[in-house]
């Protein structure tokens, strides 16, 4: 007797699409979309660079002990902070001056201060810019990472990347346009908040990727158990029906949204399985970013993973130096004991963060790639709490963050802080001129990139924000 073909129903098309696809797409299905509308098409005129590394540090690094070198701290070592106005940080326990714990040193033909902590990223001093006179506006972890982020210290608006997404799109139809790869010791405060899409189009959502295990994307890969021609066959008639019923509703957004990320979701288990395949990897290459380190080498995949990512179309990619805050042994949060805690973080940062980008100038990435690091915030220049303290409380006052690539000046400088890195001395920087600069390179005006949310035309700089020109190439 002949075989009989299997029947195909909406509901057998989804329990077993639902096996293969994974939570990549239903996390894409479950977010709210709201109408809006934007000042496209962008660039708005000639873009510097085509894509983005964001390299994020959650805890509050310190300037002091990193990239901002002050002698004074040495010569009033052990003295109380006089002359600047009330001392009030975030626990409320000023204690004295601390000179850094860590030896400094000047490099390349620039002269970039960096300390002890980055022996490789020292050796890339010409390639970056410092911008020594970052300000936040908050000493709360959470809300400084959500305005790090997104611009806003409340969660619920568009992350960098999603407005990146949304506005330039990716050049891959395999893979999304804004990827996160989470630090693999652990997620971040707030985690999915700070990539969220907010309140544009859901599918601007950055996709996080697993970064323990062997699979980025949860059930990537089609069970044995599910007969690969019957799965085409009803992904192919799913993706049929649900065109043709969006056809009869084009105002309804959620439904695209949901189209597209199922769609999305089952082009990358063709395509994730090629970018995390690293055997096409020189020998040379996986030593250079550390893979084979039994410390750090889970971390340095991710810095690897990001270069494989942007060679095949992504736009943003942001990688986390950083798990939850909290627990000192995954992030930079150095209330304690600073100089274990920062010695413990720089590693998984300092060689992978050099390899990354030795590598992508050597590929000539770099000449079209912004590659910025930033923390939320920095950390005092006295210790918490008077006596023998060991550790450093939250710092917004300011704070350092570093770019390199894509028309930015290589080895410059901008801004300083004070004598003793507690104010900016001059040139202080917000978040907001920040992110508007990062857009310029990328050719997009800030106060043009907006989208129509509860009757305000927003954006990722609010109603802030000026392109710090001097720092331009």
């Amino acid at each position: 007797m002949a075989k009989q073909e299997p029947v195909i129903t909406r509901r057998s098309i989804f329990e077993t699409a639902g096996l293969g696809l994974g939570s990549l797409a239903l996390a894409w299905l479950l977010q709210r979309e709201t109408q809006g509308m934007t000042n496209l098409p962008v660039p708005h005129f000639p873009a510097k660079a085509k894509r983005v590394i964001h390299i994020f540090s959650p805890g509050g690094v310190s300037q002091v002990d990193t990239f901002d070198h002050k002698p004074t701290l040495e010569r009033f070592h052990g003295k109380p902070l006089i002359g600047k106005g009330k001392l009030d940080p975030f626990f409320g326990r000023p204690g004295n001056l601390r000179k850094s714990y860590f030896s400094f040193g000047r490099y390349g033909e620039s002269g970039h201060w960096f300390s002890s902590l980055f022996p490789h990223l020292s050796q890339c001093a010409d390639k970056i810019a410092f911008v020594r006179s970052m300000v936040s506006s908050t000493s709360s972890h959470t809300p400084a990472c959500f305005l790090m982020n997104t611009g806003f210290t409340m969660n619920g608006f568009p992350s960098m990347g999603s407005w990146l997404s949304y506005g330039l799109g990716s050049d891959n139809d395999e893979l999304p346009a804004f990827v996160v790869l989470p630090d693999p010791r652990g997620l971040p405060n707030g985690a999915s908040n700070n990539w969220s899409q907010g309140f544009l189009p859901a599918e601007h959502q950055g996709v996080a990727f697993q970064t323990r295990g062997d699979s980025p994307i949860a059930h990537l890969r089609t069970p044995e158990s599910i007969d690969p021609q019957r799965r085409r066959l009803g992904l192919s008639k799913l993706i049929e029906m649900n065109r043709r019923y969006a056809a009869a509703r084009p105002d309804d957004d959620v439904l695209a949204a949901r189209v597209e990320s199922y769609e999305l979701a089952a082009r990358m288990q063709v395509s994730i399985p090629q970018v995390i395949d690293f055997s096409d990897e020189t020998a040379a290459t996986h030593q250079r970013y550390g893979l084979e380190d039994a410390t750090i080498g889970a971390s340095a995949r991710n810095y690897l993973l990001a270069r494989r990512l942007l060679e095949r179309g992504v736009r943003f990619v942001q990688i986390y130096n950083g798990g939850a805050l909290g627990s000192p042994r995954i992030n930079w949060d150095g209330h304690e004991n600073l100089h274990r805690n920062h010695t413990n973080q720089a590693l998984h940062l300092d060689q992978p963060a050099a390899a990354l980008l030795s590598d992508l100038e050597s590929r000539g990435l770099l000449e079209e790639t912004i590659v910025f690091w930033t923390s939320e915030f920095g950390r005092t220049p006295f210790t918490e709490a008077k006596g023998e303290g060991l550790g450093r409380d939250h710092h917004p006052d300011v704070f350092t963050a570093w770019l390199a690539g894509a028309g930015v000046k290589p080895g410059f400088g901008y801004g300083q802080s004070d004598e003793v890195g507690f104010k900016p001395a001059e040139k202080p920087v917000t978040l907001h001129d920040f992110h508007a600069t990062l857009l310029h390179l990328l050719g997009i005006d800030h106060e043009r990139l907006t989208f129509y949310h509860n009757g305000i035309q927003r954006r990722l700089t609010d109603v802030h924000g000026q392109v710090l020109s001097e720092l331009l190439a």
